[in-house]
């Protein structure tokens, strides 16, 4: 039989004050959501008020002379759509209309690389239709910030490109959560509007919306060409795929003109689709011939308790004295947490320019391999806190503005004993191919072995890897194409 019985014991749980709750929340936030949650709390609690001409029009002069900057440099810049390069969509775009394909080098009007530098921030359009419908679902508290996680991390294509690890640590330290949980939340999020929002490849992003249309004849055959031809279609001829799946040409036919009828950048047709304009929350400045960064006004915004209701509450009794006394405490708790986030926002910037000054220099071949740990060990903080710091965080600095994530990459090591980031090995390999004979393409191995001449050691399938990341097509291909 079971018996009830009762047992005393120690166990030990972390909780988390509201304080800290709060400031956690705000630190996630972007500089317009922090500004919409402040309307609505300076609405709502009475001793907090905005002091007048609290948004100066003038950046702060504390860093002394500025040297003259690009004019890039500004207190509001442009946000543009935004293409990612590790996403290898160019192929199925010029397969479903035709097109002449795009050539693998992508430059500005002046000549430099912009490839890297053009692709900072997602529309907010999107993110809040997506919120607006998770909003709908049935999801626990864990599952919730899980979902927000991943809604952050979703690029302006409308796809998932942070790996689970990342996903996980922008919800510690409040919750532990395992990929399976990850997992399927992430199917939920898939099954919102735009159909493919959230897939993690292109492949998964079509099958995704091959799942739609499940009642089309043409749809089980899309589905193979897909699974296990995507990479043949823009470049094989259709007789001989469709000889090679032993169906006829007009089977065929249909089922490549369903998946032309796909749409590979789902994130692009939200709704209200229009440039949306974002204010830094870092301006990087050289000062002295040393880069400096600052906090830009408005993201620490001015914030102040009403004196007279602060009195009132010190002299008030009863159920009003308790009114105004809880929200001064509020208010101190907000204004305390405002500091702290401007604080940490400063020390995450400082330390990434310290890391990257010579990218702000030369550009994108500078950049160094830095990971959220690095920084975290440097200025004392959990990963956790700088994924929240740098994600819709973004730095002014004479070469544009960059999201803080973007100067986040992976390292390779060198011959020399050091190491180079993934994006100035690809910006390296980019060089390489813009200034081969177009009739003789150098191929990945006679790349590799250029790089390796330069100092940095990799392989014929990483130089591949990297190539296919900026979207350059193989060296048979580019012969083929020129």
């Amino acid at each position: 039989m079971v018996k009830a019985s009762l047992q005393i014991g120690l166990n030990q749980s972390l909780k988390l004050t509201p304080q800290l709750t709060q400031a956690i929340r705000l630190l996630a936030m972007s500089t317009l959501d922090l500004e919409t949650e402040l309307n609505q709390i300076l609405e709502s609690n009475p001793l907090l008020e905005r002091p007048e001409d609290s948004l100066p029009d003038d950046l702060p002069e504390a860093l002394g002379p500025e040297e003259p900057a690009s004019s890039k440099e500004e207190a509001t810049a442009e946000v543009g759509d935004g293409v990612d390069d590790s996403l290898d969509l160019d192929g199925f775009e010029e397969m479903a209309d035709w097109s002449e394909p795009r050539s693998g080098s992508d430059k500005s009007a002046d000549g430099e690389e912009s490839s890297w530098e053009s692709r900072t921030a997602l529309r907010t359009d999107l993110r809040d239709e997506l919120r607006s419908q998770v909003d709908l679902m049935r999801m626990s508290d864990c599952d919730r910030a899980i979902a927000e996680a991943i809604i952050d991390a979703i690029d302006a294509d409308g796809y998932l490109r942070e790996p689970f690890d990342e996903l996980r640590s922008a919800v510690q330290p409040e919750w532990q959560v395992e990929d399976a949980e990850i997992e399927a939340v992430l199917r939920a999020v898939q099954q919102c509007e735009p159909v493919g929002v959230g897939a993690r490849n292109l492949q998964e992003c079509l099958l995704r919306q091959l799942d739609e249309e499940a009642g089309e004849p043409a749809c089980t055959l899309a589905r193979i060409l897909v699974e296990r031809h995507l990479e043949d279609l823009p470049k094989t001829e259709p007789e001989r795929l469709a000889g090679r799946l032993q169906v006829s040409l007009d089977e065929y036919n249909e089922a490549l003109a369903l998946i032309r009828s796909l749409n590979p950048r789902p994130g692009e047709n939200s709704a209200n689709v229009q440039d949306d304009y974002i204010v830094p929350d870092l301006i990087a400045r050289k000062v002295n011939g040393r880069w400096r960064v600052q906090l830009s006004s408005s993201t620490v915004p001015a914030i102040g308790i009403n004196r007279h209701y602060e009195r009132l509450a010190g002299e008030s009794k009863g159920e009003t004295g308790q009114y105004l006394k809880g929200h001064l405490q509020e208010a101190r708790w907000l204004i305390k947490s405002l500091a702290q986030r401007g604080d940490t926002l400063l020390r995450v910037g400082e330390s990434i320019i310290r890391e990257q000054g010579a990218f702000l220099d030369y550009g994108p071949a500078a950049l160094r391999p830095l990971t959220l740990r690095q920084v975290a060990e440097e200025v004392g903080l959990h990963e956790s806190t700088i994924s929240r710091a740098t994600t819709r965080k973004y730095m002014a600095t004479p070469r544009g503005l960059f999201e803080l994530k973007r100067f986040f990459s992976s390292g390779v090591a060198t011959t020399e004993g050091g190491e180079a980031s993934a994006i100035a090995i690809q910006s390296m390999i980019r060089k390489l191919i813009d200034a081969e004979n177009i009739k003789k393409p150098l191929s990945d191995q006679a790349l590799a072995d250029q790089l390796k001449r330069d100092g940095i050691a990799v392989a014929r399938r990483t130089v591949a890897k990297y190539r296919e990341a900026i979207n350059i097509p193989s060296s048979s291909d580019r012969c083929r194409l020129a």
